[in-house]
């Protein structure tokens, strides 16, 4: 290896285009771009010179201070061999150093203080030497999994179930699919990356993509306290490192089954039962205690495929990791009784695949290339179910929806480091995500909902409904595509290092949205009982009451499909200053800028400048990194994703027709209609127009953005046992929904001598609640515009957003010391307040921020309460035994406390709809109901594993068994928080389990690593 000295001029010549780039683009940087390496830092004497050389092929050497302390940043991840040179000869060795992203490892040389020492020492080699195993660089709150890690523990193989063991991180509402909430923010609110570059949702960052299982090297978990590189997010981050190449050739297969005999079956499921307040009733009195769901015959299997190969293309040079997985499901589910009665033997298909090359062009300059393609989709068929008999039938002609969503990742990745003290790095990425939902069963017939509620004097028994079985569907062709640049500059200067850099990122959606199926729309069937019979279904809208029997049928259009674009531009400026030995210090700033476009390439929101102040600090009380106590405070600010222009900036139909009716034909299509209103009715004014993009949010418009406050404290206990604990403090400040009271705009302009009918307000706009807005109205005879500024009291609302969130975690961690590894987690916490965040999971809405909350005063009466992810109590504990070097044992337990319960009735003693919003409101049974006066059952969830690796196939070869949810817990997650069908006519579905624990099962693993 050539000395620093000797090589410098070569650099220099090599780094000259770097530095050009850096100076052209003002000094930019990666907010990612140090998530992808890690650092190697320490004491040694000073005047002497550290060399490392990694597995990877990158060596590095700098010499070490006058202060007796070195750093070597932006290392690739990989396993190191640290040397202490001194006079030209290495004097002592540690080998094995591995890294973890993000953080730095400590390796001090402590007795090599003159040449005398080193002529003794005679090259002193320490193999797998034991590190601290507190990183005193840091002052962030990040869980990081290791690929060993993932190799020993029970594990879903997806990044949400590895961010699940970070503290304070719960499961979200199962109608999101797949997401993670961290500290009480609501799931929208994270982000993914993958080697240094943004991979969450492009349309509404509902969870994100996710490298191959086999795949992953590190996976960092970001739940608080993060610096100014990073942003666009007040929850989480969840950054996935990839495997790379090293200077071997490493290859290896996996096989996995789940198989059907080794999956408990589901019990069936009941409409609820119960005693009924006085002058309430179920809108089906037939229903209660009888079977909803059959679930006894529900199977499921699955089978994983995985293979990876590794290693040089050319030795210390070029190098290639590529790995791919297949991940294929089937299985049956039954429908409830109350849709079409058939049993969906469907199927889920995950490939997933990996590719990525390392080219060190030489001792100075790096570049990363790296492929990605993911695909989840999934179909399934319909068969026959007689819920009478309990019988399955053959296969009726009828399909569930496909859905597909492939995404595929193209990024580069180029690091110079152009002195000792300067490193420069950028990263560049593309990607593109088809969005598919079809049914190919469904035919021109409009899809039949509330089909129990059929006349019984014109159909009995036999409900019915046509060829059409889904509701929505995407076009075609629906897409999003991101783009993305990130550069950094990072500056050692004497004890700071100072980083500056840009992050830019578009994401533009084409044909996003969904339509209703069939001829464009669906009819619900509804019946009202009691009082609601000669009750207006609308005095707003002008519908009045069913009348008759209380049998009526609505025809209902929904229609969002439409173009959008976002622009993210953020810059950031951060010193991280080592104050003394002891004393580490980051302070930072970070400015996002947000634009937002609808179809017409208008813009709707333009944040300005927003300043995020950060910082961080760490104090290693000892100076031996045995005691360390960190602090942070920041502020964070959240973007608007794509889909807010979905019912919002762009045209939108959302309308109600209702009518009764004399004949239901075969198809479910009622006949002899009259009509009980003026015609199409929509509560929010979505009748299809064309939207002012100035109109539909405010002109002064903050982002959503927190605050965070974090105290807390690592702790050695002797040489094996680490603990800690850490208070979090999170407020949210701004909120972003939308408010749908155009009245309340029509009082505020009368009230200025202004009249409400000369002005175009549209029936929704989206404004910061709680906060005074003003509002920019096209004036209905096209000529010029007039401003309104509305406040919280003008809306009528009697407070704002609110949402708080406080933590206590604690914890207790045995490292793995080659026998066994322990880690103990317990987080007692509160979320609290009135708002969510972007989604709504009460009713499992994902239209990202303009949820029906906020839309007007009446919905936000007794609102505050806890919200949807809090869990008072979580306690979580995993680790692994090494009992011979064939057999492994390993588990993971996880306690937390129910989620909140919501119920959504209509409003107060007299069951008033003041805005027609139906049973929405916060009260049950003519009472107010907040939410969290009832808690879901405490979640229990115990996995174990054992793992047989036979030392006859030098212990390359595995088998294993792992066991999820071994007492077979099947508590429900979430349950039907609407209360009522109708006036005093509760829901046969109130209370009903939606989403549940996963029944027992067990994996069956083969893998050969060679």
């Amino acid at each position: 290896m050539s000395s620093r000295r000797t090589r410098q001029a070569s650099v220099l010549r090599h780094s000259a285009l770097a530095l050009a780039l850096a100076i052209g683009m003002g000094g930019t940087g990666a907010v990612l771009a140090q998530a992808t390496t890690g650092s190697i830092f320490g004491q040694a004497t000073p005047g002497a010179t550290i060399q490392v050389a990694g597995s990877n092929g990158v060596s590095r050497e700098v010499p070490v201070g006058q202060d007796g302390r070195y750093r070597i940043g932006n290392l690739p991840l990989g396993s190191y061999t640290v040397n202490i040179v001194q006079n030209g000869s290495v004097v002592d060795t540690r080998k094995n150093v591995s890294l973890t992203v993000g953080q730095g490892s400590e390796v001090s040389f402590g007795g090599v203080a003159t040449a005398t020492n080193a002529q003794a020492l005679d090259q002193v080699t320490v193999t797998a030497n034991s590190l601290p195993p507190i990183d005193v660089s840091s002052a962030d709150s990040r869980t990081v999994v290791t690929s060993e890690q993932l190799a020993r523990l029970p594990l879903g193989r997806n990044a949400e179930a590895i961010a699940l063991l970070a503290p304070g991180a719960v499961t979200g509402n199962g109608a999101f699919g797949r997401t993670v909430s961290f500290g009480g923010a609501g799931v929208t609110e994270n982000a993914y990356y993958i080697n240094g570059f943004n991979t969450s949702d492009p349309l509404r960052n509902l969870g994100g993509v996710s490298l191959p299982y086999g795949a992953i090297d590190q996976q960092e978990v970001f739940t608080g306290g993060y610096s100014a590189m990073y942003g666009r997010s007040d929850g989480g981050v969840i950054s996935q490192v990839g495997k790379r190449g090293t200077n071997e050739w490493h290859f290896g297969a996996q096989m996995l089954w789940e198989p059907k005999f080794a999956r408990a079956s589901r019990g069936n499921q009941y409409f609820p039962s119960g005693d009924l307040p006085a002058g309430y009733s179920y809108s089906n009195t037939d229903l209660p205690g009888t079977l909803y769901r059959s679930r006894e015959g529900d199977t499921q299997w699955t089978r994983t495929v995985s293979g990876y190969a590794g290693g040089p293309l050319i030795k210390d040079k070029l190098y290639m990791f590529v790995a791919a997985e297949t991940e294929k499901s089937e299985g049956t589910s039954t429908n409830t009784v109350t849709t079409v009665p058939a049993t969906n033997h469907y199927e889920y298909n995950l490939p997933k695949y990996y590719a990525k090359l390392d080219w060190n062009i030489n001792d100075s300059n790096i570049l990363e290339l790296t492929g990605i393609r993911s695909v989840d989709e999934e179909s399934g068929k319909l068969y026959d179910y007689d819920y009478d008999t309990r019988t399955h039938g053959g296969f009726n002609g009828s399909f569930a929806d496909t859905t597909k969503i492939a995404s595929k990742y193209a990024i580069a990745k180029y690091t110079s480091y152009i002195t000792d003290d300067l490193t420069f790095s950028a990263t560049y990425g593309r990607s593109r995500t088809d969005d598919i939902l079809r049914n190919p069963g469904n035919g021109g017939d409009a899809y039949i909902s509330g089909r129990t509620n059929q006349d019984p004097l014109i159909v009995g028994d036999d409900f019915r409904a046509g060829n059409t079985v889904t509701t929505q569907q995407n076009a075609p062709d629906a897409n999003s595509k991101t783009h993305g640049l990130r550069a950094d500059l990072e500056w050692q200067v004497g004890d700071h290092r100072l980083t500056g850099g840009m992050d830019n990122m578009k994401f533009s959606g084409h044909n996003e949205g969904a339509a209703t199926t069939g001829p464009g729309y669906l009819w619900i069937y509804s019946h009202a009982t009691g009082d609601a019979i000669t009750t207006p279904i609308s005095t707003n809208l002008g519908v009045g009451a069913p009348g008759g029997r209380g049998y009526y049928v609505q025809k209902y259009i929904f229609q969002t499909t439409t173009s959008m674009s976002v622009d993210q531009k953020a810059y950031f400026i951060e010193d991280k200053w080592q104050v003394n030995d002891k004393l580490f210090i980051s302070l930072g700033v970070r400015n996002d800028r947000f634009k937002n476009f609808n179809n017409a390439g208008s813009s709707y929101v333009n944040s300005g400048n927003q300043w995020a102040p950060r910082l961080n600090t760490a104090w290693d009380v000892f100076g031996d990194s045995s005691f360390k106590v960190f602090g942070s405070l920041g502020r964070y600010y959240l973007a608007l994703p794509n889909s807010v222009a979905i019912r919002g900036a762009s045209s939108s139909t959302f309308t109600r027709e209702y009518f009764t009716y004399t004949g239901i034909t075969e198809n479910g299509t009622p006949t002899g209609l009259a009509a009980l209103g003026p015609g199409p009715v929509s509560s929010n004014g979505e009748y299809g127009q064309i939207n002012d993009a100035k109109s539909v949010t405010a002109r002064d418009l903050d982002s959503q953005y927190q605050d965070e406050a974090i105290l807390g404290f690592d702790k050695t206990l002797g040489s094996d046992w680490v603990t800690g604990a850490k208070f979090t403090v999170r407020r949210l400040q701004a909120a972003i929904d939308d408010v749908c009271d155009p009245g309340k705009v029509g009082d505020k302009l009368a009230s200025q001598g202004i009249d409400p009918d000369s002005v175009d307000v549209p029936g929704c706009v989206i404004f910061n609640p709680g906060k005074s807005n003003t509002f920019s109205f096209a004036n209905v005879d096209g000529n010029g515009r007039t401003e309104v500024k509305m406040s919280r009291e003008d809306w009528g609302f009697s407070q704002g957003a609110k949402r708080k969130y406080y933590a206590m975690d604690l914890y207790l961690e045995h490292p793995f010391d080659g026998k066994w590894f322990a880690h103990v987690d317990y987080t007692f916490s509160k979320s609290y307040g009135n708002t969510e965040g972007q989604v709504k999971s009460d009713i499992g809405q994902n239209d990202v921020s303009k949820t029906q909350d906020w839309d007007a005063a009446e919905l936000m009466v007794h609102s505050n309460g806890l919200l949807a992810n809090d869990r008072k109590h979580q306690f979580k504990a995993y680790g692994y035994y090494q009992l011979t070097p064939e057999w492994m044992f390993s588990g993971s337990i996880r306690l937390t406390s129910g989620a909140p319960k919501s119920c959504l009735g209509y409003f107060g003693p007299g069951e008033d709809d003041p805005i027609d919003y139906g049973s929405s409101y916060h009260s049950c049974a003519g009472s107010l109901y907040a939410p969290g006066d009832q808690r879901q059952p405490w979640v229990k969830q115990l996995d174990l594993a054992v793992e047989y690796r036979p030392a006859f196939a030098d212990h390359k070869l595995a088998f294993g068994v792992q066991v999820f949810n071994v007492t077979n817990e099947q508590k429900p997650l979430s349950t039907d928080a609407t209360y009522e069908d109708d006036r005093f006519t509760v829901s046969n579905t109130y209370n009903a389990g939606i989403y549940f624990q996963t029944p027992r099962y067990a994996r069956l693993t083969a893998t050969y690593d060679f």
